[in-house]
This record gives structure tokens, C-alpha cells and sequence, in this order.
């Protein structure tokens, strides 16, 4: 095999556990003629293959079987590649550089502070030179950047006093060095950078949108599908190069990778990624199915209508992508602030320079009493302002079981009044539980759980969790056999017993499975899925704190309205990602709406929603599009998030009268000469230590 005669696969593999199983897949899988190479990344679970052209998908995930792995194959689209990461993780490199700079400097500095003078005077300037050079080439970067694209289209920012400040203070510093004056400013220089950064890095933190909202979309949707050509061969078929009219073979348990209609076969799908639904949907030939929907029950053979970007898959993350854009036009007040800083604080320090001039001072002492302008009136507490109380309130919040993934979002969560919620996942726990099993007879339940655990169906896995918190023992059966789209069937004694779907419809009951003991009906189980513990409680805190409640789900009426009913709530039922995004336009003309919900149907919703939501046991797509995700089977941490945003609110309007009354002290005094660059940086550094000190004051808003 030549390397240009290879291709790249990668699989995510979720049981690799130590060493002795990255030598195992890497050692054997070579073993097979269509590997070349293989390469497992043991923290991420991902091994990375190349192959030949012509391994097709099924064989290569058999290599992996052969070997004792379950391996799943990951697309293109999961690479990092994401611009808003990599920015973060260059200010974390510059804020490190800087920091470590910082603290040698300042070390070098103490012994000019304690008198020295002379040569050892000079020889610690140098040495605080070559420490400071290149720190600020390096960490001033993002400042220096920012600002030459303001002044390159003729505008200004805040970062352009930032920049101006450092490169006059360090240029006079190196004169003062050359020329064997008895100040340099290395340490005041390095000290801004610092303390500016960890701000600019803790709202990059806060700000980044790890909105991999599409990316996760596309992650349900099949890599490919095995194709039956004309001459009757089936052939495994990359997602990419489907094409319409083209038959795929789904089998039981994969997911669609195309649109289509089913041209032969019945089964059942799930299609709670794109309704909400909990309950599996039968679908027969003519019937319609999309990319995405996972084949339950039985193999079924579909001609496809749509691929790639015209699927309804990938409409909803079309809708997503455009709810997110118009979101990220939210403008913070700092942001708005800056308009006007900027250009203040540019024509303050010119005149002073100049106020220096004409009163004689010489343009060395004009200069630096410019610079201590400059620097004293450097935005670092005005940008620490929102940053720091959102860093705090996230870490308030996360101990009481709630991420905060975007600081913006504790601006819009403060200002909402009203709140709609999805039904299934979101109110309920959105998963289903066998109900009554309890009143069952005993040697039902031992042969209930024994068929159960043979099994990897949903309402199998439900029925054994129930079984086994009753503390039932299994039953002696043997000769099991599981028979897609129908059941589970065991020998017991000289007994047939099987557990699979109602052969007839149950009424009242959309999810119902029956045990039967020689052909004839033993019991039928049914199952429900649970609201939350504490939803009522949560519903009435919600509309106590002046937030009204509605239902928004694409569930059936009749599931819905029993929950409408208990949480005294109305409802708007049956509605498709469209329908719930028009919803929540419609609310939006006069109200600030708070989404909550779980699923890929709510994705769009979610992502339009002036602030949004989602349980941790959603979907990947939801987790993604929601602001922030509340963790357990609680709804209260919903409550104390709205909370605790009006108080940061609160915090962050402090900060920024703190700020200003820091500029209205300081600047005075900078203008009139009594402040130098060191000085400047100093008070600089104490206005943001305020700041943060008062943002620190959340930690106790949360008991």
C-alpha cells in the first residue's frame, strides 16, 4: 500500500480503558490487509485509521468487533477546529507569559525601590528589559492586534489607549535605561498586560459560544448507509455521496443518514430528535422518514428523496444557525461604554501632553504625565466589571447543580418574564418507567426480568431498572432469542414465555409491552414517564418571581394534558421545530422569553430564545443551543439561575460605579502631575482588586 493509495477514518471507541488496550488496537487492527495504520488517542476514546480506499465502513468497524471493541465512526465535522477555542487558549498562553514575567520583574524592582543606584542600578533596568521585550511582543499581541485593525479602518477602540500607553511607557523606559536614568517602568508596563488580560481571558471564557449547536445536530445523522445496487450487491455508501433515488438497507439499531420514503418493510423509529415525542412511531411503506430517526424493530429498505443540506435535519440546524445570529448581535454595556471611552481617553492624555508643554515642563515630563493618563484611566476595571461577577455567579451556580456557559446569558436570564418549557425530558424526567410492577405476581416478575435483561431495548432497560429496585430474583429460562420488531422469547421448563410489543393497540397508553406464557396473554405492563420531583413547586416559584409558565411541546395533546392539568400550566401541543421557533417569535414582540427544553426539535427554539435552558440529560443539539444546562432530576436550580442573575445584575451596576468613581479620583490626579506610570499601573491594579472584590460578595447570594 502507498501512501497516496490511503484515506483517514476516525471511530470513537468508549471502551478503551488502560494501556494494555491501546497495544491491543493498535497491534491488531494493522493485522487486518485494509489497515495500514492505527493510532488511539486514550484521552479523547478515538482512534484514528488509515486505510484503503476501498475498506468499506461495515468491515472496518469489524475489525474493531473481532478485537472485542464497540467503535463508532466520527466525521469530519467533529474536528477542533473552533476559532473562539483558540483565542481562549491564546490568552491563557499570554496571561501565564505575562504573569511569570511579572512576578521576576517586580523582584528586580524591589532592590532599585530599597536605594540602589549606579551600575547595579543599570544592570537590574537591562535585566528587567530582556525579561519585559519580549513579553510584551508576545502577550501584547491580542491588544496590538485589535488595536491596528481599529486604526487601519479609521476607528478607535478601547484597546487603542492600551496599546499607545504600552509602547510609549516601554520606549521611555528603554531611554531611561541607555540614558542611566533612575526610572524605568518594565514593571508597571508588564503589571498592565497582566491584569488586562486575565480580564480579556475571563470574558473569553464567559463569552465563548461553544455553540457546536450544527456539529451536534449532524452527529445524529447516519455516517452512511449500506446501498443496494442494481445488480442486486448492497455496498456501504458514505453520507456524502448518497444521492436521490438511491435504496438504503437500514438495519435495526442505526440511524438514517438520508430522507427518503420506505420501500419495503415495517418497523418502528424513534423519532424524539425531531418531535419530541417519546413513543417509537410504526412506519410502513410510502411512509416518510428522516435522516437522523433511529430503526428500532426491524430491517427496512428506503429510496432517498434528500440528502446532506436539503434534509430536514439539516433545515432545523439551518434554523439554529439563524436564531444564533441574531442573538450574537446582543451589545453589553461595557461594549457600549467603549464607543465613548476610547476617544475620552485619547484626548485627555493629548491634553495634558499639551497642558505640560505650554506650561514648560519639557516633553520628557509631558510625556510620562501623558502616559500616567493613559494608563491610570486604562479600562481594566470597567472590563473586569461583568466578567468577574459572572465568574463568580457560574461558580455559585455550578455548586447548586447549574452551568452557565455563556456570561451574556446572565444579562438576558435577569430581564426575562416569561418562561416556555418542552414536556418530555424538560417537565418529565424523559425517560420511561414501568408502572405497577409492584402489583404483578411474583413469578411474573422473576420471568418479566429475566426476559427483560436479555434485551437492549428502551422498555426492557425500564422494566429491569423497576424489577431490580424491587430486589426481584430472575427467573431459570434459557434458550433466549430476541426477534427485532416483535420481542424477546425464552424457554421456561417445558413453558414458551415471551415479552414483546401488544398485539393489539392499549388503550389509554402509548408505551405498553405484554407478557405472554405459551401464546396466551400473562400481563401487560405499561409505562409512563414521570414529572420531575419538584416541577409543581418549581412552576409556582417561577410565577411567584413574576415569570409566566406555558407548556411548549411537540408531544400529542393527550400526553400533554395531563401535565398541563397538575402544574396548572397551558399548552401549546404537536408542534414541529418550526412551529414552536414561530411561537417563540410571537412572544418575543412583547415579552423577554426563557426556553427551556431537551431535544433536537427544541434546538432552533432554544437558540432564538432570549435566554434558554436545558436539563443535562438533554441531547447533545439541545445542550449546545441552550445557555445553560441544569444537572440532576430538579427543576429548582432553574429558579435559584433566574435568581442569582438579577442579583450579578445587581453586583455588576455596582462594579461599574465603582469604576467610574475610581476615574473620577484618579484621573484629576494623574492630569495634575502627582502620578507616575509605576503609580498609575498600581492604582490601576487596586481599582480592579475592588471590582472583584465586590463581585466576590456572590459566592454568599447562594446558601
Amino acid at each position: 500500500m502507498t501512501a497516496a493509495a490511503l484515506i483517514e477514518r476516525d471511530f470513537a471507541v468508549p471502551d478503551i480503558r488502560c494501556a494494555g488496550c491501546i497495544a491491543k488496537l493498535e497491534q491488531g487492527l494493522v493485522r487486518d490487509r485494509r489497515i495500514a495504520v492505527a493510532r488511539v488517542n486514550f484521552t479523547e476514546k478515538r482512534v484514528h485509521l488509515t486505510c484503503v480506499p476501498d475498506a468499506e465502513m461495515p468491515d472496518l468497524i469489524g475489525a474493531f468487533t473481532t478485537l472485542g471493541f464497540e467503535a463508532h465512526p466520527i466525521g469530519d465535522a467533529l474536528g477542533d477546529t473552533d476559532p473562539a477555542a483558540a483565542d481562549s487558549r491564546e490568552l491563557l498562553r499570554a496571561v501565564a507569559v505575562s504573569g511569570f514575567a511579572m512576578m521576576n520583574i517586580m523582584l528586580l524592582s524591589v532592590s532599585v525601590w530599597s536605594g540602589a543606584s549606579g551600575a547595579t542600578r543599570d544592570l537590574f533596568h537591562w535585566l528587567s528589559a530582556m525579561i519585559a521585550l519580549p513579553t510584551i511582543a508576545y502577550a501584547g499581541r491580542p491588544f496590538f492586534r485589535s488595536a491596528w485593525r481599529a486604526l487601519r479602518h479609521r476607528q478607535t477602540n478601547m484597546d487603542v489607549p492600551i496599546s499607545i500607553g504600552v509602547l510609549i511607557t516601554t520606549g521611555l523606559s528603554l531611554f531611561e535605561t541607555a540614558a542611566s536614568g533612575p526610572h524605568a517602568y518594565f514593571d508597571g508596563v508588564v503589571m498592565l498586560l497582566f491584569f488586562l488580560l486575565c480580564g480579556r481571558w475571563l470574558d473569553s471564557v464567559m463569552r465563548d459560544r461553544a455553540r457546536g449547536g450544527v456539529t451536534a445536530l449532524l452527529r445524529n445523522m447516519g455516517t452512511g448507509a449500506m446501498v443496494l445496487g442494481d445488480d442486486g450487491k448492497s455496498r456501504w455508501t458514505d453520507a456524502t455521496a448518497l444521492e436521490p433515488g438511491m435504496v438504503m438497507l437500514v438495519a435495526a439499531g442505526e440511524r438514517l443518514a438520508a430522507d427518503g420514503a420506505v420501500l419495503r418493510g415495517t418497523s418502528r423509529l424513534d423519532l424524539s430528535l425531531l418531535t419530541g415525542e417519546s413513543a417509537p412511531q410504526l412506519v410502513r411503506v410510502d411512509d416518510r422518514v428522516h435522516a437522523g430517526t433511529l430503526n428500532l424493530d426491524a430491517p427496512i429498505e428506503v429510496r432517498v428523496s434528500a440528502v446532506g443540506g436539503d434534509t430536514a435535519l439539516a433545515d432545523i440546524a439551518r434554523l439554529m444557525g439563524e436564531a444564533a445570529q441574531g442573538k450574537s448581535r446582543y451589545i453589553r454595556i461595557a461594549d457600549r461604554a467603549a464607543r465613548l471611552y476610547a476617544p475620552a481617553v485619547h484626548a485627555l492624555a493629548l491634553l495634558a501632553f499639551i497642558g505640560w508643554m505650554m506650561a514648560g515642563a519639557g516633553w520628557h515630563h509631558s510625556l510620562l504625565i501623558a502616559v500616567a493618563v493613559l494608563i491610570i484611566t486604562c479600562p481594566c476595571a470597567l472590563g473586569l466589571a461583568v466578567p468577574a461577577a459572572q465568574i463568580v455567579a457560574a461558580g455559585a451556580l455550578m455548586r447548586v447543580g447549574v452551568l452557565i456557559k455563556d456570561g451574556s446569558a446572565l444579562e438576558r436570564l435577569a430581564e426575562v418574564d416569561r418562561a416556555m418549557i418542552d414536556k418530555t425530558g424538560t417537565l418529565t424526567l424523559g425517560r420511561p418507567e414501568a408502572r405497577d410492577l409492584e402489583r404483578l405476581d411474583p413469578q411474573l416478575q422473576s420471568l418479566a426480568l429475566a426476559l427483560a435483561q436479555a434485551s437492549r431495548h428502551p422498555l426492557s432497560e425500564a422494566m429491569t431498572r423497576g424489577l431490580q429496585a424491587l430486589d426481584v430474583a430472575r427467573a431459570d429460562v434459557h434458550s433466549i432469542r430476541e426477534t427485532p420488531g416483535f420481542g424477546v422469547e425464552a424457554k421456561w421448563g417445558d413453558h414458551i414465555v415471551t415479552l414483546g410489543r401488544p398485539g393489539d393497540p392499549v388503550e389509554g397508553d402509548a408505551l405498553a409491552t405484554q407478557l405472554s406464557i405459551d401464546g396466551a396473554l400473562a400481563a401487560t405492563i405499561r409505562f409512563a414517564d414521570r414529572l420531575r420531583p419538584d416541577a409543581r413547586a418549581a412552576m409556582d416559584a417561577l410565577r411567584a418571581d413574576g415569570i409566566d409558565v406555558s407548556i411548549l411541546s411537540g408531544d400529542r395533546a393527550a400526553a400533554v394534558a395531563p401535565v398541563a392539568r397538575e402544574l396548572a400550566m397551558t399548552a401549546q401541543t404537536g408542534m414541529s421545530p418550526q412551529d414552536k421557533l414561530a411561537a417563540l417569535a410571537r412572544q418575543s414582540a412583547a415579552h423577554r422569553v426563557l426556553m427551556i427544553g431537551d431535544g433536537l426539535n427544541d434546538g432552533p427554539a432554544l437558540a432564538a430564545g432570549h435566554a434558554s435552558m436545558a436539563p443535562g440529560s438533554a441531547s447533545d443539539v439541545g445542550k449546545n443551543a441552550a445557555d445553560c444546562i441544569f444537572l440532576g432530576d430538579r427543576l429548582m436550580p432553574i429558579v435559584a439561575a433566574l435568581r442569582m442573575a438579577r442579583r450579578t445584575q445587581a453586583i455588576v451596576r455596582q462594579n461599574f460605579v465603582l469604576a467610574i468613581g475610581y476615574n473620577v479620583i484618579a484621573v484629576p490626579l494623574a492630569f495634575l502631575g502627582y502620578v507616575t506610570p509605576l503609580v498609575a499601573a498600581l492604582a490601576m491594579s487596586g481599582s480592579s482588586l475592588i471590582v472583584v472584590g465586590n463581585a466576590m460578595r456572590l459566592k454568599r447570594a447562594i446558601r
